[in-house]
């Protein structure tokens, strides 16, 4: 599809996000540049958004985004008549070098290399070429690759467990004859499980062979760039995928926060004339949402500011504290490593007397203190602010006093979870240093993954948050620290969680509660990480049970089926679990879902519970939860399918009020509740 802008970005997302699960989407993205943007807005009438960030909402709704319209086709070609590839690794297959050069430079265009070989498949190799050939990928066979060659070469590279992909490339040389070639590797690429791809280079004089792929389906490019770029474009495409199925871990624990202290200080912060937080209050509002941050104290005067330093212990920082001044350094309002009374005096004054001079009508109410920390193995940059289309949006990248220079920055939409905040993480260059690099040992990865998602939660919470900053962070192999902090605050006409584009988490529909039976339940929506307990609650059920609830017997969830029930859009589908109060082992005892129709004015509705606790009044409690949501958010009709033998699911319809009708030329029953009925 081609997209100039749009307009009704929740709905967007939410569609896109639904489609994409089953059927590839590809978008050119109109309006990359200034001046494009322009051009976009005069023609629709609407203003084109930040580029990067639609890059990022594409990215999370599973959409491809290609750049031109060649692309848009190539791509599309690729997707429909190749498999996806599970890695980046191509190998090359050419008879020639220019072309494999060629190939091998623009796959490090996108950043990445062609696949290592490995020492089974250089054996392999080295069995068949003759002894000049290249020994490495890209295997140039040189002009003695035969129809033969190349089939023996790519049969092996087929089997290759280090090969993701194949791109083949020929140019015209005297021992190989293009076409028989080509013909050569139909059945080949045509029964492969990896996308295979061709690039005959040449006009004319290869044009038989590029007619013989066309004819058996097989994609052929022109030059060996417009291949590679295909490559890598159904490698993001699957990679956007992944993304939507693939299940996150757990947490060791429930994430806390105290809402009520980041609310406070929040509304502070509005009732001032600039809206802006100071760095100490910054922090605290980073600190109630189990943000680590540096320990800071404030100092009106020289003499508290002694006072405060020789309690903390030496060596110390001093920072202008005004409300009015955002930049700190700028205004010379910064000073290091001060090591004792005397110098903590001076540094006062002539920050006090910096800050006035840069800022005359500034409102300085002193400094703050905080501990010299000694430079850390990593310094990074985490941030939010509002985009004015997408709502928040999170900035993750190398911090410190380069950020501006390196712009080694990547953003995501919230709510995150820790896959989302790893893959934000992936696509910046210092992800490879937070690895660890020489002696320099990794960074506590698992611990930024949950500073990002307490970060997004913040910014979900309060949609008041226009920017933060937190620059630097200061990371090491254990710890992660917030060293400085800034936060700018607007009224929002759309208050949290509306604000955001992708429907977050409903907090607000858990419960502990008491069924009818007496049976002790927590009740809450599904989680993405919740994948564990449903697999625990199907292997649960008798064969009856699940034949009653699939209407087919299933011996397993398949992965796809699983990442379907549990990452949900919150939009479109609800499901609510209960969850044993049990503190000796989480277990999952039913669940309950309503999925709304094309025509957001109707859901199906079904629930499920464990063999052990059906009879318990659980399935109903689940259910009456689902139907109050539904009719809340202003749907018309909930239907059911029931198999005519689920004779207790039909008594507990009719229990609720629901009509059943058998259904023509079927073994089953709907059940339907009107909420337009008296």
């Amino acid at each position: 599809m081609y997209i100039e802008s749009l307009t009704r970005f929740r709905h967007f997302m939410s569609a896109a996000r639904a489609v994409s699960r089953v059927k590839p989407i590809i978008a050119l993205k109109a309006g990359r540049s200034a001046a494009g943007a322009l051009a976009a807005a005069s023609h629709t009438g609407a203003l084109a958004g930040e580029d990067s960030v639609y890059d990022a909402a594409l990215k999370r709704a599973g959409v491809l985004r290609v750049k031109n319209f060649e692309e848009l086709f190539d791509c599309a070609e690729l997707v429909a008549k190749q498999p996806k590839p599970q890695g980046p690794g191509l190998v090359i297959v050419t008879n020639a070098g220019g072309p494999g050069v060629m190939a091998a430079d623009t796959l490090a265009e996108y950043g990445y290399e062609p696949v290592a070989l490995s020492a089974e498949t250089l054996e392999k190799l080295n069995e068949i070429l003759p002894p000049y050939w290249s020994k490495r990928n890209p295997i140039d066979m040189l002009g003695e690759a035969t129809p033969e060659l190349y089939r023996k070469v790519v049969e092996i590279c087929l089997r290759a467990v280090e090969v993701n992909g194949i791109l083949i490339l020929s140019a015209p040389q005297a021992l190989t004859d293009t076409a028989e070639a080509a013909a050569a590797l139909v059945d080949l690429i045509q029964d492969s499980s990896i996308p295979v791809i061709t690039s005959w280079v040449g006009g004319a004089e290869v044009q038989n062979g590029r007619d013989v792929f066309n004819r058996a389906g097989i994609p052929t490019f022109d030059t060996p760039e417009r291949a590679v770029r295909a490559f890598i474009d159904i490698y993001r495409y699957s990679r956007n995928i992944e993304m939507l199925q693939q299940i996150p871990s757990r947490f060791p624990g429930e994430l806390k926060f105290d809402r009520t202290k980041a609310k406070g200080l929040i509304q502070a912060g509005l009732d001032t004339e600039n809206r802006l937080l100071t760095e100490m209050e910054a922090k605290k509002l980073l600190s109630a949402y189990g943000i680590a941050v540096d320990p800071m104290e404030s100092a009106a005067n020289p003499e508290e500011a002694v006072n405060r330093a020789e309690a903390m212990g030496y060596p110390v920082v001093l920072k202008i504290n005004s409300r009015d001044i955002t930049h700190k350094s700028d205004a010379g309002g910064v000073v290091l490593d001060l090591k004792n009374e005397k110098e903590v005096r001076d540094a006062f004054d002539r920050i006090v007397e910096k800050a006035r001079a840069y800022n005359p009508q500034a409102r300085i109410d002193g400094v703050t203190i905080q501990p010299m920390r000694q430079r850390p193995a990593y310094e990074l940059i985490l941030g939010a602010r509002q985009d004015r289309d997408f709502g928040p949006v999170i900035l993750f990248g190398m911090g410190g006093i380069l950020t501006e220079v390196l712009k080694d920055r990547a953003i995501a939409l919230p709510p995150l979870n820790r896959l989302l905040a790893k893959r934000l993480m992936e696509e910046t260059k210092v992800y490879r240093l937070l690895q660890g690099y020489r002696d320099i040992p990794p960074a506590n990865l698992s611990l930024l993954e949950e500073i990002l998602i307490r970060l997004a939660q913040l910014v979900t919470d309060f949609s008041e948050i226009q920017e933060l900053d937190i620059n630097p962070l200061f990371v090491n192999e254990k710890t992660a620290c917030a060293i400085d902090a800034r936060v700018l605050l607007k009224p929002s006409g759309r208050p949290a969680p509306n604000h955001l584009v992708i429907s977050p988490y409903p907090d607000q529909f858990e419960e502990h509660t008491r069924t009818d039976m007496g049976i002790d339940i927590f009740v809450r929506p599904i989680r993405p990480e919740d994948a564990p307990l449903l697999v625990g609650l199907f292997e649960s059920l008798s064969p009856r049970s699940v034949y009653l609830r699939f209407f087919s017997p299933m011996k397993r969830l398949p992965h796809s089926m699983l990442a379907l029930f549990t990452q949900i859009d919150y939009d479109r589908h609800m499901a609510l679990v209960a969850l044993s109060e049990s503190k000796s082992k989480e277990e999952m005892l039913g669940v309950a879902r309503i999925i709304l129709e094309r025509s957001l004015k109707e859901a199906e509705f079904s629930v499920v519970v464990g063999d052990r606790w059906q009879g318990k009044g659980i399935g109903a409690a689940l259910l009456q939860r689902c139907l109050i949501i539904a009719r809340d958010r202003g749907l018309e009709k909930v239907t059911g399918a029931v198999l005519a033998e689920n004779t207790q699911m039909l008594a507990l319809g009719k229990k609720m009020g629901f009509k059943s009708k058998k259904v023509l030329g079927a073994n089953e029953y709907e059940l339907s509740k009107d909420f337009r009925s008296p």
